[in-house]
């Protein structure tokens, strides 16, 4: 699509919004930016950009006037607004969408329910090794839209994804996507787990060979998916005849059944296994040699918020895992936790069950401290599984105060909310922001 004097409705004015907004203007577009809030934080001058402004009200009465309308992850595809455009045959597109119609290299497409940003991170890493001209994009924190015109075909996207930027993918077709892993989650925006599937497999939709989609081999629901494409996969528990895994505590990979590469030692890591057998799976698939990926792997850091280390305070180590927004995210950091646990949990419902999260507690957790909505949703089940070591407290400083006492030399806090944030911060990082400031007034 050509957008020169095409009228645009941009709505939602977070991040993603704003480049998607700035991207079009560029392109000679008429936009019109929304927001049903009235105070924007604008990472611009929205008038030198020459956007019109229609804020603090509803979109619903000016839909009928646009050629293209880009919608904001955050705003649901149910919204009426968004129906009534689709019946007028307006096109909605999510920022995504709009970047890929412009996009003039390969995207490498990552999604799934956990370790998406960790893995974008890490591929980011190893390409760089690869190609310098490697960016890292997308629901990362960095719209695609902010960079899509300094690109050119020799460049690479590494592309985070999330579900609610799939709800509205029409064309979007990455060289190489990844579904790294499918569990509850999301389930009160998509209604249910068929949906959430359907949405995560959009990722894949429009590949075809040559393409190629990396697929976790040990996920129920991800070894189901059946790609028009070629499928590689990778997998911590089974030797596969092709495809990337774990054995004797190495990463091996066969890209072809007559070729086993050694890839690295995970004793020289301390990432978790499942996101380097997918980061590897995705950086041979898009070009990258032994020896990129094992030197991108060994520069690796921690990504905030995924189980990052803060501090260690009298023989405590205090764990920042506040992107752990689902159960399966948290039981993950409890996995990869080696010692007993004084764990803080809680916050925003989503709709997800906490029973196997629960149930790893009698064996990991020395005392859960709960915060947020989800607090009596969470003792319930606590009470259902004959678990009673916990209590209950108003803020995450009281939380944060309380572990603090109760931990001992030789334990671990984590912060492994298994909920999302909305019920009491902006955001997770917000969230993991506030937890690593009072951990750190601990040592004061």
């Amino acid at each position: 699509m050509h957008f020169n004097n095409k009228k645009v409705l941009v709505c939602g004015m977070a991040r993603s919004g704003q480049a998607a907004a700035a991207l079009l203007a560029s392109l000679g577009a008429a936009v019109t930016a929304q927001d049903m809030r009235d105070n924007i934080e604008w990472a611009y001058d929205p008038k030198e950009k020459g956007l019109a402004l229609y804020l603090g009200k509803n979109p619903d009465a000016i839909v009928g006037e646009f050629d293209l309308i880009i919608i904001s992850p955050g705003l649901s595809i149910y919204l009426p607004f968004i129906q009534k455009a689709k019946a007028l045959g307006i096109a909605v597109w999510g920022e995504s969408e709009l970047a890929f119609s412009l996009c003039p290299c390969p995207i490498v497409g990552i999604t799934g329910t956990n370790g998406k940003t960790t893995v974008t991170t890490l591929l980011g890493e190893i390409l760089s090794r690869l190609n310098p001209k490697t960016v890292v994009a997308g629901n990362i924190g960095i719209p695609l839209t902010s960079l899509v015109k300094d690109l050119t075909a020799d460049s690479i996207v590494v592309a985070e994804i999330s579900s609610f930027q799939l709800e509205t993918a029409i064309n979007f077709k990455p060289s190489v996507s990844a579904v790294l892993n499918m569990t509850e989650d999301h389930l009160d925006r998509h209604k249910d787990m068929k949906t959430y599937i359907e949405m995560k497999s959009r990722i894949f939709a429009n590949q075809r060979h040559p393409d190629i989609a990396v697929l976790n081999y040990d996920n129920p629901i991800t070894r189901a998916m059946k790609p028009n494409c070629r499928v590689v996969w990778f997998s911590e528990s089974t030797v596969l005849p092709v495809g990337v895994y774990k054995r004797d505590g190495q990463v091996y990979a066969r890209m072809d059944a007559n070729q086993e590469k050694h890839i690295i030692s995970l004793d020289e890591l301390t990432i978790m296994h499942e996101n380097v057998l997918a980061a590897t799976a995705l950086a041979l698939s898009a070009g990258a040699q032994a020896h990129h990926i094992a030197h991108g792997l060994r520069a690796f850091k921690d990504v905030p918020h995924r189980r990052e280390h803060v501090a260690s305070i009298g023989g405590v180590d205090y764990f920042n895992d506040s992107k752990a927004t689902n159960p399966d995210a948290a039981i993950k950091a409890i996995k990869s936790t080696k010692q007993p646990i004084v764990l803080i949990g809680g916050g925003y419902d989503k709709g997800t069950d906490f029973d196997p999260w629960v149930k790893l507690f009698p064996e990991k957790v020395v005392r859960l401290i709960l915060i947020g909505q989800t607090a009596s949703k969470i003792i319930e089940t606590c009470h259902k599984n004959g678990f009673t070591a916990y209590e209950q407290v108003s803020s995450l400083q009281e939380a944060v105060t309380s572990a603090h006492k109760i931990a001992k030399p030789g334990q671990a806090v984590l912060f492994s909310p298994a909920c999302a944030s909305f019920d009491m911060f902006k955001d997770y990082e917000e969230r993991g922001n506030i937890f690593r400031q009072l951990v750190v007034s601990l040592m004061n």
